[in-house]
């Protein structure tokens, strides 16, 4: 049987699925295909040079007219979206590229995949010890860059630079592309394949904006008590950045040191221990009660106290935490280990100087550090690994950016592997490829630049980046959509986004500064959530817009529960990175309302969940307007929305349960994530009888086409209403006794 690859190079032209993407393909480029689920659908872009270099950048084709949605680096350590139509609007440091071409958007020859769109990934990749990146420049070209890292490190080619895939499904085409990578490179894992830890499904809270560098051991317990008491405690704790000791080189440098929100930049490890504020230094009893000898003892058992342990064990003991993570830096702290600090000198750390990347430069403005190795601690669940990406300049020496980085994780998730079980590793300030192509192991990662409560320009443009990275982030690791505060004025926002984004909950609010009303929209008083099922990205139809700064677009983010997808709706125009200024900014101090639609297949996996015979109608519930619509196939519902503001829309298939009625689940109505509360909805056609399981407690709710006879919960009858006109049952779960409690929930229809 003949295979025909569907992604060629001829006549000067990239073309895939018979449309043409790159014009002036460089004769210098050649196509390698991939094996397997890829030789038909991908191939790898390689190019030669005239001379060996440690850098290289080859022209690779021109692209004009094709939208085109990309991932790129803004700062060393931060990834954020572009869209743009042709090579000039392509930034340095792009690491993801998403194209589309529509019918009738440039030359196609035969293989033309008739009236659907086509999507094209573009992945620049590992190889050997070289890291390829894209950029554009000023005559759309599409450029291909190629660096070690180390000037003595050289190759004058690479065969396997970029991997390009195409399909009809943009969010399967992804997949696919990083997982033939994966089989590929044989160095990392997809996201599917790793086990994720266990507190993602517990509410969490972070010491960071809380305290910053003050945290204390008396604060992380005012913390816990203060959310707990309020009916939303915190299974696990993150005590960021502050517990270490720390110093810098001389007094004059410390106190010049650079801060920022808190981080002291020019600040060295000089012990592996915890710092004065969490070491234990109480006494049991009297030294009028002792002899000198015992006095000597204590003091000496004084000074090697783990205060930090000690810690650890009161907020699991009197708090009720699952799990504690501590923060640290890839190389120690900020600024990396101090050299031949105080009983550290057999780490042998020394001083290097970072050379950044070209690419990286021209992006951001941008400093001594130390390389050091890393480690763990034995009285805690796991560790945020911070600060990853400066571990990219030191390559020089070791063998290029690659091969270092590539120890460095290999070493982390070794740790890890051997200290917590659980795989309990947040990676964070990591948004290269050097990482992620090298992550085996590592299973949640930080998917933006912080969340900052005292930016008003950067709550809209958090939203969209998380969303936006997560497309790519997502095939590697479960996003981390970072901290907020629940008491501020962009709360309900982060939250929303927070409660679809399938990822981690947690708050990093002052003690005695919360908002509970909001907390228990995602917090049920046992301190689990309600998280949803996949990583959440934008829609299909969101994919080239730019909501951040078109002035046009809301952004939609959608994901699913187990027994029905949600969509989350969003202004989020108004700011966004400025390219000129290299900093986030107000572009549009009054963006206006805007109106945008909904529909059922906006969830990409809707049909999946609806399973076999849908017809297309589902029922929609809005969780802000509290209104319920059954919706039929192809059908839209309209949103409109000012900047900051949000909609959550809960998508639920209706299926029939007996002759001339059908139901559909929604979930606990009161909740973010409703749909969430729902782990398994089965019907029996002959005794009309709709069994649920059912997490949580509150107002829960269903669709059903006609009034229910009755409604058991754990066999036991209870009340419920029945508006007639929507078709809405609702009835009350009380508070369960147990932990993560399913109750079995059985509708009588």
């Amino acid at each position: 049987m003949t295979v025909t690859p569907r992604i060629t190079v001829g006549d000067g032209r990239l073309v895939a699925h018979g449309r043409t993407i790159l014009t002036g393909v460089a004769d210098n480029i050649t196509l390698t295909h991939a094996s397997g689920a890829g030789l038909v659908d991908g191939a790898f872009v390689g190019a030669t040079a005239a001379e060996p270099s440690s850098m290289h950048v080859f022209t690779f084709g021109t692209l004009r007219d094709l939208r085109f949605m990309c991932c790129f680096r803004f700062k060393l350590w931060w990834m954020t979206q572009r869209m743009g139509t042709s090579g000039r609007d392509v930034p340095l440091e792009t690491q993801f590229m998403l194209l589309e071409s529509r019918p009738g958007t440039g030359a196609t020859t035969g293989g033309d995949d008739g009236g659907e769109a086509v999507y094209v990934v573009m992945l620049p990749l590992l190889e050997g010890q070289f890291r390829a990146a894209l950029q554009g420049n000023d005559r759309d070209e599409l450029e291909i860059t190629l660096e070690s890292g180390d000037k003595a490190v050289q190759t004058a080619q690479g065969t396997y630079m970029v991997y390009v895939h195409a399909g009809t499904n943009p969010f399967d085409t992804i997949t696919q592309a990083v997982k033939v990578v994966e089989r590929h490179l044989q160095t990392f894992h997809h996201r599917e394949k790793k086990k994720l830890p266990s507190f993602v499904d517990w509410f969490g809270w972070c010491t960071w904006d809380a305290f910053y560098t003050d945290v204390t051991t008396e604060g992380v317990k005012q913390g816990l008590k203060s959310l707990a008491e309020g009916g939303t405690p915190p299974r696990f704790l993150i005590i960021d950045d502050g517990w270490q000791q720390i110093g810098s080189e001389n007094k004059e440098e410390s106190n010049n040191a650079v801060v920022q929100e808190g981080a002291q930049f020019a600040s060295r490890l000089t012990g592996i221990k915890e710092n004065a504020k969490f070491q234990k230094k109480e006494k049991k009893t009297t030294d009028d009660d002792k002899d000198g000898g015992e006095q000597q003892a204590d003091a000496a058992e004084q000074t090697q106290t783990p205060g930090l342990k000690l810690l650890v064990e009161e907020a699991k003991r009197d708090h009720g935490v699952k799990y504690v993570y501590v923060w640290h830096a890839m190389a120690g702290y900020w600024g990396g280990v101090k050299p031949a600090a105080e009983g550290m000198e057999h780490y042998e750390s020394a001083l290097a100087y970072p050379v950044q990347s070209p690419g990286v430069m021209g992006n951001q403005r941008t400093s001594s550090w130390t390389r050091s190795p890393c480690w763990a601690w034995a009285c805690v669940d796991g560790v945020k690994v911070d600060v990853q990406n400066i571990i990219e300049t030191l390559g020089a020496g070791h063998g290029g950016r690659v091969a270092l980085t590539r120890a460095y994780h290999r070493a982390l998730e070794a740790s890890v592997a051997r200290n917590f079980p659980d795989n309990g590793c947040i990676s964070c300030m990591c948004h290269n490829t050097d990482m992620l192509y090298s992550a085996r192991q590592t299973a949640v990662v930080r998917a933006s630049d912080d969340f900052y409560p005292r930016d008003p320009a950067s709550h809209t443009v958090h939203v969209s980046s998380v969303a936006y990275n997560t497309l790519f982030l997502g095939e590697f690791m479960q996003p981390d959509w970072d901290m907020f505060h629940s008491l501020h004025p962009a709360a309900e926002y982060h939250g929303a986004a927070r409660a679809i984004g399938g990822c981690p909950i947690y708050v990093s609010d002052k003690p005695g500064n919360h908002n509970f009303e909001l907390l228990k929209k995602l917090v049920l008083p046992d301190g689990s959530v309600l998280r949803a099922q996949l990583p959440g990205r934008p829609t299909r139809d969101c994919l080239f817009a730019d909501p951040a700064r078109d002035g046009t677009s809301l952004l939609k983010i959608w994901n699913v529960n187990k027994c029905a997808g949600v969509v989350g709706v969003f202004n989020c125009q108004g700011a966004g990175w400025c390219r000129v200024t290299k900093k986030t900014r107000v572009h549009d101090a009054a963006p206006g309302t805007l109106t945008g639609s909904v529909r059922a297949d906006d969830v990409d996996a809707i049909a999946g969940l609806a399973g076999p015979g849908w017809n297309g109608e589902s029922v929609v519930y809005a969780y802000r307007s509290g209104e319920l619509v059954r919706l039929p196939g192809g059908a839209t519902l309209p949103v409109t929305l000012r900047v900051l503001e949000f909609e959550v829309f809960h998508v639920s298939p209706v299926r029939a349960v007996a002759p001339g009625v059908s139901f559909a689940p929604i979930g606990l109505l009161d909740m973010f994530n409703s749909g969430g509360a729902v782990e398994q909805c089965a019907t029996d056609g002959g005794t009309a009888v709709v069994a649920l399981r059912v997490r949580g407690c509150g107002r829960f709710g269903a669709y059903c086409s006609r009034r229910p006879a009755r409604c058991t919960l754990d066999a036991a009858e209870v009340e419920f209403s029945y508006d007639a006109d929507t078709g809405l049952v609702a009835l009350h779960i009380p508070v369960p006794e147990q932990e993560f409690y399913r109750w079995n929930l059985e509708v009588e229809v």
